[in-house]
């Protein structure tokens, strides 16, 4: 027998939906779908670690060690290279010494020579303003900046180096001194301070030279106010390796 008279309008149709039922279901629903996004997100990992910047760290550390190899290995190359040419294309002795000329001008070869270091490193993370009248530091006022790095370069050159090594890198016509955050990229390898500049020639123009370069006068600041480090040691003589990488010049191309 049928009970359609049990509901309103006589009609078979099945109980109506509450709307506190509708909402329980749709709360229950979106739970269900952030519950699966958030996974999704995850694969099944801790979101709330950093473990993804490890990862990514270590990868970076790896494709240094990566290009310190092959660097070594293009440099081998290099030499057994020249060696075949000399051998199959005998050249006259002034051919030779222009090329040598060439060579030590580009950096490609080892330089021998007395020498300066210059040392520069971060200020402790609690450090605290030194001087009266110098505000508290900023987390910027603590660590080596590119321009410092550049400073220093760019100061040696002028006070007549011959030839500068960056960390155990030389330095060539196209080397790019670049910092990103509180690490060093240079020629696809990366540093972390303290760094170390060394150039070799006349110590006593080098050590003039950083004296009297304004944007080190300013770093100088920071080192008295906030104890950044900075330290120029004579290193008597020393070997320059030449450098290794290559020599090919990148650049961007226009998409057509």
């Amino acid at each position: 027998m049928s009970n359609s008279a049990d509901f309103p309008g006589g009609q078979g149709r099945g109980p109506r939906w509450r709307p506190v039922r509708l909402l329980t279901i749709a709360v229950f629903a979106l739970a269900g779908l952030i519950f699966v996004t958030s996974f999704n997100t995850a694969k099944g990992t801790n979101i709330r670690t950093d473990a993804s910047l490890l990862k990514l760290s270590d990868l970076i550390q790896e494709r240094s060690r990566d290009n310190k190899d092959l660097e070594e290995s293009n440099g081998s190359l290099r030499g057994d290279v020249d060696s075949l040419a000399k051998r199959d294309s005998p050249t006259s002795k002034a051919d030779d010494a222009r090329l040598r000329a060439l060579e030590k001008n580009a950096g490609t070869k080892k330089l021998e020579g007395d020498a300066v270091t210059v040392t520069l490193a971060d200020a402790p993370p609690d450090a605290t303003a030194k001087l009266p009248g110098y505000p508290e530091p900023q987390p910027n006022d603590l660590v080596i900046h590119q321009q410092d790095l550049q400073a220093v370069v760019n100061a040696l050159w002028q006070g007549g180096a011959k030839g500068i090594k960056v960390m155990d890198q030389r330095l060539i016509s196209t080397s790019a001194v670049r910092c990103v955050g509180n690490t060093l990229i240079l020629q696809g390898r990366v540093y972390s301070p303290p760094y170390k500049v060394t150039a070799v020639g006349a110590p006593d123009k080098l050590r003039k030279a950083l004296a009297a370069s304004p944007e080190i006068q300013n770093y100088m600041l920071y080192v008295n106010a906030y104890g950044l480090g900075w330290k120029v040691d004579d290193d008597g003589a020393v070997t320059l390796p030449g450098y290794s990488g290559t020599v090919d010049l990148h650049y961007a191309k226009p998409v057509e």
